[in-house]
């Protein structure tokens, strides 16, 4: 972790693993799957049957779409109420003092998507688990199946509001600003796709796909000083950062990554291209 200005928001699988029996410590499995369908967008499927099968041992199963997010708004997977979010949190059993470290299954950004709304609620004493759940079962590390099991409720309250999630407005604002580094955290195969709509992505933003940020034979985040040069390549350093991707999701990470190098202005475009895209007003760029 060394090179990293903010390492305790990564946690290694030796230290989950000494971990689980602490109290203080919960785990959360956050996995969703987005299945592609033939003829439109996606299915969402929570990863609720994947983690029956497997999972860290004593890990609560978090549904990112039921749990965490505010199911009245048009768009999957907006920012919960404080409220809302806190009254979840107290369900896994976690309260303001809590230890609690998020991973997923196949992609991490389903634990940073956690991860950042934890921080955006106030609670900085949260991390993801480097290499997830790969790692975790490659080296025979406890699991169970089977449902959650029981925790006697925590006492989670929301402490602050950071104002980390940008709107609409903000990003039409960015566009065109050369102040402000608009990062798009989409795999670039994407760019070319309609699975957010209309193919391309918001003119003037600069790609750093999420997955470009992990070791594929390990799972794990790139070593600092890798990082630091992709991130460092676009200007997303030194000028204020607003992440999208699809629904804010893949986003998270580059913004976990962005954060951990010690960015202190960094934001997540809510809705990104699920909301973007489907308004024909707004311009979209296609190309490299």
């Amino acid at each position: 972790m060394a090179g990293f200005a903010h390492p305790e928001f990564l946690v290694e699988t030796d230290w989950l693993e000494q971990n689980l029996s602490n109290p203080d410590v919960v785990v959360l499995d956050c996995t969703v799957h987005l299945r592609i369908q033939p003829n439109g967008p996606y299915k969402i499927e929570p990863g609720l049957a994947d983690y029956e099968k497997g999972h860290v041992k004593g890990a609560q199963f978090c549904d990112v779409q039921r749990d965490v997010s505010d199911s009245t708004q048009k768009t999957n997977f907006m920012r919960p109420t404080a409220d809302a979010f806190a009254a979840s949190m107290r369900r896994f059993g976690i309260s303001n003092n809590t230890r609690v470290a998020t991973y997923s299954t196949g992609n991490p950004w389903w634990a940073t998507r956690v991860w950042w709304l934890l921080r955006e609620f106030g609670h900085d004493n949260a991390a993801v688990l480097n290499g997830g759940w790969q790692k975790w079962s490659k080296e025979a590390r406890p699991t169970e199946t089977g449902p959650s099991p029981s925790r006697p409720a925590g006492t989670f309250v929301t402490t602050a509001e950071r104002g980390s999630m940008a709107n609409l407005a903000d990003v039409k604002a960015a566009m065109g600003d050369a102040s402000i580094c608009t990062l798009n955290a989409l795999m670039p195969a994407q760019y070319a796709g309609t699975t957010y709509g209309r193919p391309g992505q918001i003119p003037g933003s600069v790609s750093v796909p999420a997955g470009h940020l992990l070791d594929p034979a390990t799972n794990t985040f790139l070593p600092p000083d890798a990082l630091r040069a992709r991130l460092g390549a676009v200007g997303a350093l030194d000028r204020p950062v607003i992440a999208y991707c699809g629904g804010g999701i893949a986003a998270s990470a580059d913004a976990l990554i962005l954060t951990m190098l010690g960015h202190t202005n960094v934001k997540i475009y809510d809705a990104s291209l699920s909301e973007w895209s489907k308004d024909e007003s707004l311009p979209m760029e296609t190309g490299a």
